[in-house]
């Protein structure tokens, strides 16, 4: 039996191998990746490495073995995921994994962005199945927003199109330690979490703890859901990228990414990890505190 993870060089994925390293012997962790080369440090710290590409199910014949525990990873090419997915569950399923632990979206089937609708095919063809199951339902990254720190300075606001809708980020690095409790831990088999932060914000609050901690007066830009997405494709995102992220932004504004279950307080057994906390991190990086 081996702790499996699929897009092991992702940011997720390396985040939820450094959380399994901690937590069990580098030999029992199998890092799945497209390419060698970008997964050779795992080799370097006793990580067995396979490759194997969404795209090409003769890939996945031989990456599972009877009884893995496994975490599947979302791809991120929208539009052509269902196949993909069907293509991991259906080698999973051949091979008799234990787990399979899919990385959906917070709401599951009560999601209506459109973001939402690859991962909820994702979930029937999961239950369908008969493959013993956990579906991770996690919600935004804190580093969906710090991430884009550096324009947000330079441009000296925060844009979007959420309206006054709240968002319960959490950090990253605590949807992936909580992915490897759940792959290392017990009686998680066929359960559904809902894994959001602890706090829900809106934007203008994010965009006041910015000031805060920047001292400069950086204000929330609410814009039109058309504008903001030729706002985004002028700045260089491409379009279908554009239209999504506005799509979601759409989804904040009536709600859908504010619930606070606290279930991934729960399996990480500590409270998620502040906004600000974030914010701190991703100005160090940027040199700026």
């Amino acid at each position: 039996m081996s702790f499996v993870i699929t897009g092991a060089t992702g940011a997720l994925g390396r985040l939820v191998i450094d959380a399994l390293l901690a937590r069990t012997a580098p030999g029992e962790i199998v890092a799945v990746a497209r390419d060698r080369a970008k997964a050779a440090d795992f080799a370097v710290r006793g990580v067995e490495v396979r490759i194997a590409d969404y795209d090409r199910p003769e890939t996945l014949e031989d990456v599972f073995a009877p009884g893995d525990r496994v975490l599947f990873i979302s791809g991120n090419a929208a539009g052509r995921r269902g196949t993909q997915h069907r293509a991991v569950i259906d080698a999973a399923r051949e091979a008799g994994v234990a787990l399979l632990a899919y990385t959906s979206v917070l709401g599951g089937p009560a999601a209506t962005f459109s973001i939402a609708e690859e991962h909820v095919d994702t979930e029937q063809a999961l239950l369908a199945s008969g493959v013993p199951y956990c579906l991770l339902r996690n919600g935004w990254y804190h580093e969906n927003y710090t991430g884009a720190l550096a324009t947000t300075l330079k441009t000296g606001a925060v844009v979007g199109s959420a309206d006054g809708g709240r968002v319960a980020s959490a950090a990253r690095r605590d949807y992936a330690e909580a992915a490897a409790e759940v792959l290392t831990g017990s009686g998680h088999e066929n359960s559904v979490y809902e894994l959001s932060g602890d706090t829900a914000w809106t934007m203008a609050e994010y965009a006041a703890e910015v000031s805060r901690q920047t001292g400069r007066q950086i204000p929330y830009r609410d814009l039109p859901q058309e504008q903001y997405v030729a706002l985004m494709v002028e700045a260089g995102v491409p379009s279908l990228g554009a239209q999504l992220v506005a799509d979601a932004d759409a989804a904040i504004a009536r709600g859908e990414l504010a619930s606070t279950p606290g279930d991934l307080a729960l399996l990480l057994g500590r409270p998620t990890t502040p906004l600000a906390d974030a914010i701190a991190d991703a100005l160090r990086e940027l040199h700026l505190s």
